[in-house]
């Protein structure tokens, strides 16, 4: 069973249908991507899970049993609109807010000083909130949203206003929680991190879903007649094959990616047949389209934007 779910959730808000039948499926112990354009019904759904408002129809189970108002001890909430008190010394609110979560002074200063300096800002302890960067403001919000170990974690854009070196610290310690037994729903319009992340999305548009399941199905499915070769040593790729055209060549690693042409009946074989002649094949594969090019083409159809 999945450890969250939610069955044909509806939800208006007036005359607008902010959500329209959409189910989701998180499983256990997994990174569950939730995506779509701004304005989609991706926070609607969010604040639904964490009790905030509450749906016009539909069902929602947490951990097997329907959602309670006792579950949102166990769920931990990042939103993507931040709100540290900015007077406030950083130490003396993390330290307020974690016992806010049910936990001790003693426990919480112990957790908290554990990761302060797990997330290399145990010196900021005693400073204002309005001293810290951005960044630094959101590793602070960061930890306390998974202070109190909760067993589904639901972050929003969570690596909005890092540098590449912080996002990648984040990133690891999400897949450490997963991998600690944490189930985490991450919604994100970075593509990049929903590849490195997620086992699983949903892609809502419009206030529906669109688009559902495991990442790696999703590429091959939407995968097009394109495949990647790789040539050993400096050889020319033929561009005017009746077979094939190229369609892009990365030079620094060998790599050659091609489409076959529609209606010629070509098989991979003859692809690998034609390319044996040119040398020897190190590697003959798929080409898979990125998540980004997905959500593009799936948002865009769905929308009518494309032909």
């Amino acid at each position: 069973m999945p450890f969250f779910e939610a069955n044909h959730v509806y939800k208006k808000y007036g005359d607008y249908l902010a959500l329209d039948d959409v189910s989701i499926y998180v499983p256990e112990k997994s990174i569950y991507g939730l995506l779509g354009p701004n304005g989609a019904g991706k926070t609607t759904l969010i604040r639904i899970i964490n009790q905030i408002t509450g749906p016009d129809k539909g069902e929602l189970f947490f951990n097997g049993h329907p959602l309670q108002p006792e579950d949102v001890a166990q769920i931990g909430y990042l939103p993507e609109e931040r709100g540290l008190y900015k007077q406030m010394k950083v130490g003396e609110q993390a330290l307020y807010l974690a016992q806010l979560k049910g936990l001790s002074r003693s426990e919480a200063l112990e957790r908290l000083k554990y990761w302060f300096r797990k997330l290399e800002i145990a010196n900021w302890w005693d400073k204002k909130v309005e001293e810290l960067s951005k960044g630094m403001q959101q590793k602070v919000q960061f930890i306390i949203t998974v202070l109190h170990s909760p067993k589904l974690l639901i972050f929003d854009e969570p690596f909005s206003g890092f540098d590449p070196v912080n996002a990648n610290i984040i990133k690891k310690e999400i897949l450490n929680l997963r991998d600690e037994g944490t189930t985490v729903i991450l919604s994100t319009h970075n593509m990049a991190s929903v590849e490195e992340l997620c086992d699983d999305i949903t892609l809502i548009n419009k206030s529906k879903s669109i688009l559902q399941g495991k990442v790696s199905d999703i590429r091959k499915e939407w995968a097009g007649d394109e495949y990647d070769i790789v040539l050993k040593g400096d050889v020319q790729v033929n561009e005017t094959s009746s077979l094939f055209s190229v369609i892009n060549k990365t030079n620094n690693d060998g790599k050659t990616t091609i489409k076959l042409k529609a209606g010629t009946g070509v098989r991979r074989n003859d692809i690998i047949h034609e390319f044996l002649d040119k040398g020897e094949i190190l590697s003959f594969n798929p080409s898979l389209p990125s998540m980004n090019d997905i959500f593009i083409r799936v948002v865009g159809e769905a929308s009518g934007l494309t032909e």
